[in-house]
């Protein structure tokens, strides 16, 4: 008898597997658009064939029905009391955030799967132990939890962006994060995972799996980047809490340009295992997980019930730091001291609603009684970006390049620019990377100094008193970027370098007939650049976000702090990007 044949095995091309990945979401979706499927294609399809093209999604929820939008516009804080409070049913929530998710995907692309089954079959539990015994499992009980895609969900790939991690076997999740399992024993339900970039190294989100993510507030413009997703699903309400991460601004960029809460907490505080990234305990540049919100409180919630888990008994990399509340109750005697930072020292200067933003809220807080308003000198931004870039890719990138060989797919703009074009990504020696570490490590030195500098020193005491109590400064030089323009990193990227909190928060919104751009000349050719993708016309109406920054470990601080500029009207109402009433 003849041997047998072995079969040949036919590699499959990268657009094949992308094509796979997005049947995939597509069929997850199917079951919940129902009517409102055909007429938003119909609507793409319009918007493809004008050539006054819709640019803005606010009219896309109209085709949702009244009853979803009554519950996904209801403010995640009061939907919260509802839901521990026997109010309304965790099943109704889900299945109304289910539907609103499928929108928004079809609406600005921010999803790699729905997981409607799971979700379900998780709120029906809660419903059953609320019934039976009175009370909520926890805290978050029936909270609809968004996850972004590198973050381990049991039998889904964790692709980080790359196409053929998603078609590997080593890249399915075996069981959840352990982030996933604390939220979700305090009674937070997964539902949807959300895109990211290609090498998760870019400042807005496209990739050759599922493309671009857009802004929901214009759709020329990107959500930000890397935790896009998660952050237009929030910003249409397809999400009431979101998972996202941060290494040089993934969280706090796409939230500032969705009108978000997004923190990027202190490394080492909110665990990592299970996820498709930097391994617990490497940390030349620590990558952290973070939550996203349209509420501050949200952001609490999340940190508050992550933190009581003890997880650094578990992954002994982690912080052994509780989570603590901080009042703040400034008086003229005790005041609560604020630096304000409006610019990188002169580099390259914010779009002008970011700059028209910090000197409202600046005027705000000077007027409260018991706040002190300090001007905080940035400190080396350039070098701050020299040493970071230089620990981004200790390898020169080739673990990513090879990612990219083994698929085929083309290395996108922005991580093209990332890897080849900036001069600190190169393949580090021993010696080279020591060098940079001593550096990283001398500039956190220098920049603590510099802190300090803002207070005195108390002889008697030996220590440093009346230093500020935070920062306030811009998020990024642009307010939305335009897609495959987000090339400056070092507004937030300085804040991962020293490993100090930063919490990004809405501020206000772009202004047309206020926030023109008057200069005639410019700080540099990067300046002038930045300042050219500015149109007044273009932002208009955009969400406008800071982020206040804190020493390292003082993520409750900044959080409080926040909460108290919040309750004594310096900040804006939580925006929303449609008001039900309009579709009704």
């Amino acid at each position: 008898m003849p041997p047998k044949k072995r079969a040949r095995v036919v590699k499959k091309t990268w657009q094949e597997i992308a094509r796979k990945a997005q049947d995939h979401r597509d069929a997850s979706l199917n079951s919940q658009l129902n009517g409102a499927d055909e007429a938003l294609e119909d609507l793409e399809r319009a918007k493809l064939s004008s050539s006054n093209a819709i640019k803005n999604t606010h009219n896309l929820p109209k085709l949702v029905s009244a009853e979803v939008l009554q519950i996904t516009y209801t403010h995640p804080d009061h939907l919260s009391i509802m839901l521990s409070h026997g109010g309304i049913k965790a099943v109704d929530v889900m299945r109304a955030f289910t539907h609103m998710a499928a929108v928004a995907q079809k609406s600005v692309n921010c999803l790699t799967e729905l997981l409607s089954s799971r979700a379900m079959v998780r709120a029906a539990e809660l419903d059953k132990h609320y019934a039976t015994t009175g009370r909520a499992v926890g805290p978050l009980h029936g909270i609809p939890l968004s996850v972004k895609s590198h973050i381990g969900i049991q039998g889904c790939q964790v692709a980080a962006g790359y196409v053929s991690w998603w078609n590997s076997r080593e890249h399915l999740a075996s069981e959840d994060a352990l982030v996933v399992q604390i939220l979700e024993r305090a009674g937070a339900v997964v539902h949807a995972r959300t895109t990211e970039p290609q090498s998760m190294m870019q400042l807005e989100c496209v990739s050759n799996l599922f493309g671009t993510t857009v802004n929901p507030y214009n759709t020329d413009l990107s959500s930000g980047g890397s935790s896009g997703g998660e952050a237009a699903l929030l910003a249409m309400r397809g999400s009431a809490l979101g998972i996202g991460s941060d290494v040089g601004g993934s969280i706090r960029v796409p939230a500032a340009a969705c009108g978000l809460y997004g923190l990027k907490p202190t490394a080492f505080r909110v665990p990592t295992t299970g996820w498709s990234s930097t391994p617990p305990g490497a940390d030349p540049i620590p990558t952290v997980i973070g939550p996203m919100s349209i509420s501050i409180f949200g952001i609490e919630d999340f940190m508050r019930v992550v933190l009581a888990a003890e997880s650094w008994k578990v992954e002994p990399a982690l912080l052994p730091l509780p989570w603590t509340d901080v009042k703040i109750e400034p008086t003229p005697e005790r005041p609560l001291r604020i630096g304000v930072c409006p610019h990188d020292g002169g580099l390259i200067l914010p779009h002008p609603p970011i700059l028209r933003a910090l000197e409202e809220l600046d005027e705000k807080m000077g007027a409260l009684p018991g706040v002190e308003i300090v001007p905080f000198h940035p400190y080396k931004f350039d070098e701050a970006w020299a040493i970071a870039s230089s620990l981004y890719f200790t390898d020169g990138g080739a673990a990513d390049r090879k990612v990219m060989d083994e698929s085929g797919e083309p290395m996108l703009p922005l991580v093209s620019w990332m890897m080849n074009e900036n001069p600190g990504v190169k393949d580090l020696t021993r010696e080279e990377l020591e060098y940079w570490l001593e550096e990283r490590e001398s500039y956190r030195l220098e920049y603590a100094k510099h802190w300090n500098q803002t207070g005195r020193w108390d002889e008697a005491a030996g220590k440093w008193v009346d230093t500020v109590d935070a920062l306030i400064c811009p998020v990024a030089p642009w307010i939305a970027p335009r897609h495959n323009t987000a090339k400056y990193w070092t507004y937030s990227a300085v804040w991962n370098l020293l490993d100090y909190p930063a919490l990004a928060f809405p501020a206000g919104k772009a202004d047309k007939n206020l926030d023109l751009e008057t200069r005639s000349s410019f700080l540099g050719p990067r300046d002038k650049e930045n300042a050219e993708l500015y149109d007044p016309e273009v932002f208009h109406g955009m969400p406008v976000g800071l982020q206040i920054v804190g020493r390292r470990c003082e993520d409750e601080k900044i959080v409080a702090i926040l909460k108290y500029l919040r309750s004594q009207g310096c900040l804006p109402a939580e925006p929303q990007i449609y008001k039900p009433e309009e579709g009704a």
